[in-house]
C-alpha cells in the first residue's frame, strides 16, 4: 500500500483538525479522531461500552476512507457480558490479498477517580483547565506537580481513555484515511477494535477464534498485526516511545490455606490459617524467581492481589481458611515453572512458621512439642482425591461451576468457592495448602520463526530508524510490552502449558472458556502505541507530539515497509 509521507506543519493540531477534509495532515487526522473517540464513553462492562461499537461504526462509515462502501465496516458480536458487546472491523481494500491488521481496545476504566471532575472526563480541553485549577489548590506531591507542569505546558492532553488507548485507535484510523487517498494501493488494512480488554479480554479472545475464518471469507492473507496500546513513562519519553516485539504474559496463582480452627481460648490446640497465610504472603512477595527478566528488560515482581479468610462475622473461633492470589508476570517462564516455584516457596515458608510455632508452644507448655505437618498440593491433585472420595463429586462440581458462572462474581471468587468445595469433598483435614490458578491466563508472546515474523521485525527496525530521524526523537525497539495486553490472544504464543493451567484452574470450562482450536490467532504482532502518564487515574494524559504526530507516521511507515517486502501468509 502506497502511503504518502508527510511531516506535519508546526502549530496547533486542533486548528489543523478543523480544516477541510482534503487539507488535513496525518497528524491532524490523528488528533481529530482521538478527540472524537475520547468524547464517547466506553467504560468496561457498562451499556456505554456496548453502545460505543454502534457509534464507532457510524463514525467510520462517515469517513472518506469508506465512502460508498458501508459494508466494509461491520460488527462481530462478542459472547458474554451483561450488555451485548461487539468488536468493530473496517477493511480498506487494496490490490492483492496481503493484509496488515491494526488493532486495539476501545473500553476504558471508570471515571469515579475524577471525583467532582468526572462530568468532564471525556472533554479534554475542559478537563485540562479544570485539572490545572484543582491541582493548583491541592497539597503538592511529586505526581501532581509533574501533572500540573505537563498540563500547563500544553504538551500533554488529558481525558479518560485518551492514552489507554483511543489515541492508538485514532492513529490507525488516520493512517487508513491517509492511505485511502492513494488510488493505486497495494495491500489491505484491516482495523479491529475490541471491547473488554480492561477486564477479561473477551473481545480479543473471541477475535482470535474467528479472525482466521473472517480473513479467509474475505480472500485475504494475514501479513502481521500492530497492536496500538499505550505505554506509560514518568520520564522524558525514552521508555514510552517504544515498539515492543512481544508482550509479557500473566498468571494469577492462588492458594487455599487450610488451618485447624479452634476456640480462641484454646489457640494452642489448633493452627491458625492466617499464620500460615502470612508466612506464605511474605515468601512470595517480590520473589526473584518469579520476576521475569529478558536481557536488560525487567518485568514486574510478583505481588499479592487479594487475601481473605473464611469468616463472615465476628466469633471467637480462629479462621479455618484463607484464600490468596498473586499477580505473576511471564516472559519466558511457563505455568509449570510457576507452580514449582510456588510449591517450593510455600513448603519452605510453612515449615519455618510451624517450627517457630512449635518452639513457642513448647516454651509456653514447658514440654517438647512436635511441629505440625502441612502438605502442599496442587488443585489438580485435590480434584483427583475428591473425585475418588465421592462418586457424585464431578457432576456436583460442574453444577456449582455453571451456577457461579451465571452470576457477576469475579473469577478469583469463583475459583475460591470451587476450591473450597473440592476440599470439603476430598475429606481431607487441615492444615494444608492447595495451589492453583484463579483467572484467565495471558500468555507471553514474541515474534517466532522466519517468514512473516522476521519481516515484521525488520520492518519495525527500519521504520523506527527512519521516523526517529524524521522527527528528531528517540524510538526504542524492546523485546516485551511491559503490561498484559490483547496481544496474548492475537500473537504468536506458546500454548504448551495451557493443559497445566486448565487442570489447576477450578473455573476452567465454566466461567473460563478456552477453545481447543483458535484460542490464539498466532499472528506476528508488535505493539506500537502512544505514550503518556498515569493512565487509569484522573491524571491520565497523552503526550501530544508523539501520540498525534510521530505515532501515525510510525504506523504508516511500518505498513509501508511490510508491503515493500515478502509474501503474505495464511492465518
Amino acid at each position: 500500500m502506497s502511503l504518502s509521507r508527510r511531516t506535519p506543519t508546526e502549530g496547533a493540531l486542533l486548528a489543523e483538525a478543523q480544516a477541510p477534509e482534503n487539507q488535513l495532515t496525518l497528524a491532524a487526522r490523528a488528533e481529530r479522531w482521538a478527540r472524537r473517540l475520547t468524547g464517547v464513553p466506553s467504560v468496561t462492562g457498562t451499556s456505554d461500552e456496548a453502545a460505543f461499537a454502534d457509534e464507532l461504526v457510524r463514525l467510520l462509515r462517515a469517513s472518506p476512507a469508506f465512502d460508498g462502501h458501508p459494508e466494509r465496516v461491520w460488527q462481530v458480536p462478542v459472547p458474554g457480558g451483561r450488555h451485548p458487546r461487539s468488536a468493530v472491523l473496517a477493511l480498506l481494500r487494496g490490490k492483492g490479498a496481503r493484509t496488515v491488521v491494526l488493532t486495539g481496545h476501545f473500553d476504558t476504566v471508570e471515571t469515579a477517580s475524577y471525583g467532582a471532575l468526572a462530568e468532564h472526563a471525556y472533554e479534554s480541553d475542559r478537563l485540562s483547565a479544570e485539572l490545572i485549577t484543582a491541582l493548583s489548590k491541592e497539597p503538592a506531591n511529586p505526581q501532581s506537580e509533574r501533572a500540573l507542569a505537563d498540563l500547563r505546558s500544553g504538551e500533554f492532553l488529558p481525558g479518560r481513555g485518551l492514552l489507554d488507548m483511543k489515541a492508538g485507535l485514532a492513529a490507525a484510523i488516520a493512517v487508513i484515511e491517509d492511505a485511502a487517498r492513494e488510488t493505486d494501493r497495494v495491500g489491505n488494512l484491516l482495523f479491529v477494535a475490541v471491547p473488554d480488554e480492561e477486564a477479561n479480554s473477551a473481545g480479543a479472545r473471541h477475535m482470535a477464534a474467528v479472525l482466521g475464518t473472517t480473513l479467509k471469507e474475505l480472500g485475504l492473507g494475514a501479513e502481521a498485526a500492530l497492536n496500538l496500546d499505550a505505554i506509560a513513562d514518568d520520564g522524558d519519553g525514552t521508555n514510552g516511545q517504544v515498539i515492543a516485539l512481544g508482550s509479557i504474559g500473566k498468571l494469577l496463582p492462588s492458594a487455599l490455606v487450610v488451618g485447624q480452627p479452634v476456640h480462641a481460648s484454646y489457640a494452642l490446640n489448633g493452627l491458625n490459617a492466617t499464620a500460615l497465610a502470612g508466612a506464605l504472603a511474605s515468601a512470595i512477595e517480590w520473589l526473584p524467581e518469579l520476576t521475569p527478566r529478558t536481557a536488560d528488560e525487567l518485568g514486574s515482581a510478583p505481588t499479592l492481589l487479594g487475601m481473605r479468610d473464611s469468616k463472615r462475622a465476628y466469633d471467637v473461633t480462629t479462621p479455618g481458611f484463607v484464600w490468596m492470589f498473586w499477580n505473576v508476570a511471564l516472559h519466558r517462564t511457563g505455568a509449570g515453572d510457576v507452580l514449582d516455584v510456588m510449591h517450593r516457596a510455600a513448603t519452605s515458608a510453612v515449615e519455618a512458621v510451624v517450627n517457630e510455632l512449635a518452639a513457642r508452644k513448647a516454651d509456653i507448655r514447658r514440654k517438647a512439642e512436635e511441629a505440625a505437618s502441612v502438605p502442599v498440593l496442587t488443585f489438580d491433585a485435590l480434584f483427583a482425591e475428591a473425585a475418588a472420595a465421592q462418586p457424585s463429586f464431578r457432576p456436583q462440581f460442574e453444577a456449582l461451576g455453571a451456577e457461579l458462572a451465571q452470576h457477576e462474581t469475579d473469577l478469583p471468587e469463583q475459583n475460591r468457592r470451587l476450591t473450597e468445595f473440592a476440599w470439603q469433598a476430598s475429606r481431607r483435614s487441615g492444615p494444608a495448602i492447595v495451589l492453583g490458578f484463579a483467572s484467565t491466563p495471558y500468555l507471553p508472546v514474541e515474534l517466532r520463526g522466519d517468514g512473516s515474523a522476521a519481516r515484521l521485525g525488520e520492518a519495525v527496525r527500519r521504520a523506527a530508524s527512519l521516523i526517529s530521524g524524521q522527527f528528531n526523537t528517540s524510538i526504542r525497539v524492546a523485546q516485551f510490552f511491559p503490561a498484559i495486553s490483547d496481544m496474548s490472544f492475537l500473537g504468536q504464543a506458546d500454548t504448551t502449558d495451557v493443559p497445566i493451567i486448565a487442570r489447576n484452574t477450578p473455573a476452567w470450562g465454566s466461567a473460563i472458556r478456552w477453545p481447543d482450536r483458535g484460542a490464539v490467532a498466532n499472528l506476528p504482532i508488535v505493539n506500537v502505541g502512544p505514550w503518556g502518564r498515569d493512565y487509569h487515574t484522573r491524571l491520565e494524559r497523552a503526550h501530544r507530539n508523539y501520540s498525534f504526530k510521530v505515532l501515525p507516521a510510525l504506523v504508516a511507515e511500518i505498513v509501508r515497509q511490510l508491503f515493500a517486502q515478502g509474501e503474505a501468509r495464511a492465518l
